[in-house]
């Protein structure tokens, strides 16, 4: 009774087993046939997703799709890392450029990744550089890359490169592409800036006080109607003006009851400031080259109610001419405009090493004609929009050998102190007492303002730089150059802080009498 049962479960396993590998065999066979047709089909993963493709199909495209995106994603950041990890970039890279002649290889993050580098490498020089690499090299490459990326001329560049180190330099060209603050400025003959502020705010301005050292300046930071366009501006109670150009008339420091003069003044925003200091008191000289400047120069004067200031209309050079005797003297020369380059981007091409020369001369002949119209114990301030030192330290320092004038504090609270040394030259070393303004420092145009007091009426026959040298072996504040005296016949000779050639003067007006036995024969 129990082997039966024993042997019908031993067939029936048989037969379990039988079909077992039976279904086996057909579910490999099925398996083989779905890898056979998924390797015919292939080639179809990577064209588009198609509306009537099976699920599979789709699933296997997408992942194949994402797959690739991954693999080129990993493949760019890996090269990028090679690239920011690689020592020998900047030098090395420039090289591998000179194969390219006629190809773009940069974009601007690249120039600012490379710019980046060259200037770490020149603030550890010893440490970062490469062997056999000299610091001219690493300069040169950081200057062509700077006027790639910021469109400067070479001379500008050049210029730029002597004023700061070359982290500094970057700064300065990055605040030079952005634009500075509006700012205005309080009439006070006719308004508060306390009550100014609370008009202006409820016609749509968003405006704060300036800073602690301007008592009437004001900073807007966007406005719902035209600065320009409201009532309160036609009626006079305030001026657009910039921040820097308050400094100038602060150093001045004009008083109530005085005899001053504005020789460069349109279109008028220090005059009516100078006006405003003087509450319209004593009398103001307002001249101007130009007489279409003179005109808006007018307008601005009648339109912030200054009533104590005449308008002339004469070259300033040789105006003490027309009228001496001032008590103070602003002079905001005629310059090139480096200072002002966010405001005017084509002057990062347009101004060239005969641009600062003209102006140059033309600015030491305003200065010097701005000293002898202001009377002895007076105040001369001279002023530019220009960061160059040939437009500014150069100039004060002509003036200070050709005039008996000094250089005096200011009394503004802020600012670099101005150069007395710049390449080869050597100024004088009161013109610390000068203040140079820069855009990536104090968040204003480019400016230089310096103060000069005339101590006497005497004009030196010769530089007085040349007299202190005759008997004294070195001296305490040492010139660049020696400026050669007449007696050097017909040789030329340079002035100290420029490149400018002037002629020697000659000893006699007219030429010797010829003898009366020559004449004859």
């Amino acid at each position: 009774m129990k082997s039966k049962p024993k042997s019908k479960q031993v067939k029936t396993k048989a037969k379990a087993k039988v079909v077992e590998e039976d279904f086996r065999d057909e579910n490999e066979i099925a398996f083989d046939d779905v890898i056979n047709s998924s390797e015919e089909e292939e080639e179809d993963f990577d064209a588009d997703i198609q509306d009537d493709d099976e699920f599979e199909v789709k699933a296997e495209k997408y992942r194949r799709r994402m797959l690739a995106q991954k693999q080129l994603a990993d493949a760019e950041q890996q090269e990028d890392i090679d690239q920011r990890t690689s020592k020998v970039t900047p030098l090395e890279d420039h090289e591998t450029e000179g194969v390219q002649l006629y190809e773009q290889t940069h974009t601007a993050e690249e120039l600012r990744d490379r710019v980046q580098e060259i200037v770490r490498v020149l603030t550890n020089f010893s440490d970062e550089r490469e062997e056999g690499r000299s610091r001219a090299e690493y300069l040169e490459l950081l200057k062509n890359d700077l006027m790639e990326l910021y469109e400067y001329n070479e001379f500008l560049m050049d210029c730029i490169m002597r004023l700061f180190p070359p982290s500094e330099v970057v700064d300065f060209l990055e605040a030079m592409e952005k634009t500075r603050p509006t700012t205005i400025r309080v009439n006070t003959l006719k308004a508060k800036r306390r009550d100014l502020v609370q008009t202006l705010v409820k016609r749509g301005m968003n405006i704060e006080p300036l800073e602690k050292w301007s008592k009437v300046g004001l900073q807007v930071f966007e406005s719902n109607v035209p600065i320009a366009g409201t009532i309160e501006y036609l009626a006079g109670y305030y001026m657009l003006q910039a921040a820097a150009s308050f400094l100038p008339v602060m150093a001045l420091a004009p008083q109530e009851g005085e005899r001053i003069l504005d020789m460069s003044a349109a279109p008028g925003g220090k005059t009516t400031y100078i006006a405003q200091l003087m509450k319209n008191t004593g009398v103001l000289f307002a001249n101007d080259v130009s007489a279409p400047r003179c005109k808006s120069l007018n307008a601005n004067l009648q339109r912030l109610g200054v009533t104590n200031c005449i308008v002339t209309n004469y070259d300033g050079t040789g105006y003490e001419k027309v009228m001496r005797n001032f008590d103070r003297i602003l002079l905001d020369a005629p310059c090139t405009g480096t200072g002002i380059i966010s405001r005017d981007k084509s002057i990062k091409t347009s101004k060239h090493y005969e641009d600062i020369q003209r102006s140059s001369q033309q600015q030491r002949s305003l200065l010097l004609s701005a000293i002898d119209a202001c009377k002895v114990e007076g105040y001369i301030v001279y002023s530019t929009c220009s960061f160059l030192v040939e437009e500014n330290e150069a100039v004060v320092d002509f003036a200070l050998k050709r005039r008996n004038v000094k250089i005096v504090e200011m009394g503004l609270p802020f600012g670099r102190p101005g150069f007395t040394k710049y390449q080869h030259n050597r100024y004088d070393e009161s013109l610390e007492q000068s203040r140079r303004y820069f855009p990536h420092v104090h968040n204003m145009d480019g400016f230089y303002v310096c103060k000069l007091k005339k101590i006497s009426q005497e004009v030196p026959k010769e530089p007085r730089a040349v007299e202190k040298n005759k008997g004294k072996g070195s001296e305490k504040r040492p010139r660049a150059q020696e400026e050669a005296s007449p007696a050097a016949g017909k040789k030329r000779k340079t002035d100290a802080s420029s490149n400018i050639s002037i002629p020697p003067k000659s000893t006699s007006r007219t030429p010797a009498p010829k003898k009366k036995s020559k004449s004859k024969k």
